[in-house]
């Protein structure tokens, strides 16, 4: 039988420290967000509530400040989800299986297109929407925010169609099936647990981006939940903590929903097993 060295022993308990603390770093948060949407005197701190209320979600659920607002957060993250997946899997398909001499510097191109910080593009992209008409326009926003999500989705699901084996798509070209075809009857089957896997991580960034909706959408009944969030601060530093909470709470309902249904569909097995006998 082998003894653990002291030395390994006060690694294993350094290490266990150091997980706790940074789990510590984020549950807190949480916790105040629990804890402060329930206070009706909520503040910065995370304190127990002296008195239990639901006066601060009886506030912030209204039709202007979290339906419509949660409505149009919906419609900009799942059209911007459905339009960057089925982008994505028609760039990802002839990129994993049609080898040519341009594939590695267009991938190159797209990996590049993931360091472009969304700040710095803001400028001229809201010159071009000013010149096409497309200002406080949810199309146009949606069509601008699936772009930016087009090169890490493509990347990710040219991954996923990799691990496809073109000898199932064989077998559909013997019977006569186009490539097209292919893709949607044979590839995509195999593959929804990755792009149930792209259309999460598209539909989450879009559903926390505040910064290109707060700049394209200038009418309030446009704006979605992550600009109208913005109405809790006042002016001169006031906040409005308990309400906040509440609304943070709202918020995150439908992006768990959406996991939730989303795993419980897939099973979390892959469509690939059993699909070639060795």
């Amino acid at each position: 039988m082998k003894l653990s060295s002291p030395n390994g022993v006060a690694l294993k308990w350094t290490a266990n420290i150091l997980l706790l603390l940074i789990g510590v770093v984020f549950v807190l948060p949480l916790v105040w967000v629990v804890l402060a949407s329930f206070d009706g005197s909520a503040t910065l701190s995370v304190a127990w509530p002296k008195q239990w209320t639901l006066d601060n979600f009886q506030k912030v659920l209204t039709p202007e400040l979290s339906f419509l607002p949660l409505w149009n957060s919906l419609l900009l993250s799942a059209g911007c989800a459905i339009v960057t997946v089925v982008v994505a899997v028609l760039a990802a398909y002839p990129l994993s299986r049609y080898r040519n001499r341009f594939n590695r510097p267009f991938l190159y191109a797209i990996l590049f297109g993931t360091c472009l910080p969304i700040t710095a593009m803001m400028v001229p992209v809201y010159s071009l929407f000013v010149s096409l008409n497309l200002i406080d326009s949810l199309g146009g926003t949606i069509l601008f925010m699936a772009a930016s999500s087009l090169p890490m989705a493509i990347w990710m699901t040219k991954n996923f169609v990799d691990s496809v084996p073109i000898s199932l798509e064989e077998a559909a070209w013997v019977d006569g099936a186009s490539s097209m075809k292919t893709l949607w009857t044979v590839v995509v089957p195999l593959v929804r647990p990755g792009i149930a896997v792209v259309f999460i991580y598209v539909f989450v960034a879009a559903w926390g981006n505040f910064f290109v909706p707060f700049v394209l959408l200038l009418s309030p009944e446009n704006q979605p939940a992550a600009v109208s969030i913005f109405t809790f601060f006042g002016q001169y530093g006031a906040v409005a903590y308990g309400q906040l909470a509440a609304y943070s709470l709202i918020y995150s309902v439908p992006v768990i929903a959406l996991y939730v249904i989303v795993s419980r569909a897939l099973g979390g097995s892959s469509a690939l097993a059993g699909a070639v006998k060795g």
